[in-house]
């Protein structure tokens, strides 16, 4: 078994509305993240590092940011005569109708599945923040003989993840044995990253049968089924780091963690490059008085002032007096003179004049939208 005979799918919207305001006008899957990327980046680098070659981005809304992005695929190596990358928006010539659910989105792009030549299909959303070896999972679930394998990681459960499954009996062989959906707690359990791995005429008998007796849920109709029927076996990737973002403050947190050096080293894996849409730039520009500590900066940015624990875009303006400590700003915003911000979060092309004084906390960061004047 190898990438080339498993076809990829991405959802690029689930969870979106965990973050807010990150994804009133973007799919979960086009938030910006760690200073030049966005969230589907790693999905789709993970795929393609391991071979595939045919991924389809499922989307539902709010796409036009993430086409742009994605584009034809160029930066993963994607744009291509045979197979390539694919986006599989919400119409067809029968339905202009959005996506209802996991279940109706599979069997609205039935036909693009019809039409792919891959025996296996790798399906995965844009939330969970990982590098992964797609290659062992694949080993991993060829020598066990399960119809279908799903990766989990073991830590704490993400507390606003709905329909979330918790596997909580696993034999040594990584059968499941016993799994629940929705369970509460703030101990250590073995949890879903709902990365899913299964041959193709499968997916496609379970999800006919699940549409046509209306069924909704695909982790209850199909996972859970398959694993009271001895089918299902999990694939441990603890081991990576795995950063579950279902809410603004673990957006936050996970972005934060990466200016820790080791965080970085794991997820930005020489071995495994993640790939992005290049956006061509001037290095970065330090005034004589700028303060740079522990931060992560794109190109483009010009810094006059002081910049403590932070993740910095491209494009981004700090003017002269200013201090900014424990924030993320996104690309092309501006903090102007004698401003002083911490633990926010700025969206595209925010502007905050100067003088201004604005602050949350590690706990509790601000999120300002996109284009918010202060």
């Amino acid at each position: 078994m190898n990438g080339k005979n498993v076809l990829g799918m991405i959802f690029a919207n689930v969870h979106e509305e965990a973050l807010e305001t990150l994804t009133n006008m973007r799919t979960m899957g086009s938030v910006p993240f760690c200073s030049r990327y966005r969230l589907i980046d790693f999905p789709l680098s993970n795929m393609v590092e391991s071979g595939i070659t045919k991924i389809g981005v499922v989307t539902n809304a709010n796409f036009n940011s993430l086409m742009d992005h994605v584009g034809t695929g160029k930066p993963w190596d994607l744009s291509r005569k045979t197979d390539g990358l694919y986006l599989l928006p919400p119409y067809s010539l029968n339905s202009t109708t959005m996506w209802g659910n996991r279940i109706d989105a599979i069997y609205g792009n039935m036909g693009f599945l019809d039409q792919s030549n891959q025996e296996y299909v790798l399906m995965t959303d844009c939330y969970s923040i990982m590098n992964l070896d797609y290659e062992k999972l694949f080993e991993a679930h060829e020598n066990s003989g399960a119809a279908i394998t799903v990766v989990g990681v073991k830590g704490k459960l993400p507390k606003n993840m709905r329909s979330l499954l918790v596997f909580d009996e696993v034999d040594e062989n990584g059968k499941i044995l016993d799994a629940s959906i929705d369970t509460a707690g703030d101990g250590e359990v073995f949890y879903s990253c709902n990365i899913i791995l299964i041959k193709k005429y499968l997916l496609q008998t379970l999800i006919t049968t699940a549409h046509s007796k209306n069924e909704v849920s695909f982790q209850r109709s199909i996972l859970m089924n398959c694993i009271n029927s001895g089918m299902a076996y999990a694939y441990d990737a603890t081991d990576c780091f795995v950063g579950t973002i279902d809410s603004v403050q673990s957006y936050y947190d996970i972005s934060m963690s990466l200016l820790e050096r080791e965080n970085k080293k794991k997820l930005f894996a020489p071995e495994r490059p993640i790939y992005t849409k290049e956006r061509d730039d001037m290095p970065s520009l330090y005034g004589t008085e700028a303060v740079i500590k522990n931060s992560l900066i794109a190109d483009g940015c010009e810094i006059k002032g002081t910049v403590e624990n932070c993740i910095i875009f491209k494009g981004v303006k700090i003017e002269k007096d200013a201090v900014v400590k424990n924030s993320i700003l996104m690309q092309d915003t501006v903090i102007g003179e004698g401003t002083k911000v911490n633990c926010i979060i700025a969206d595209k092309n925010v502007n905050i004049k100067s003088g201004v004084e604005l602050s949350g906390a590690e706990n509790f960061p601000v999120s300002l939208s996109k284009d918010t004047r202060i």
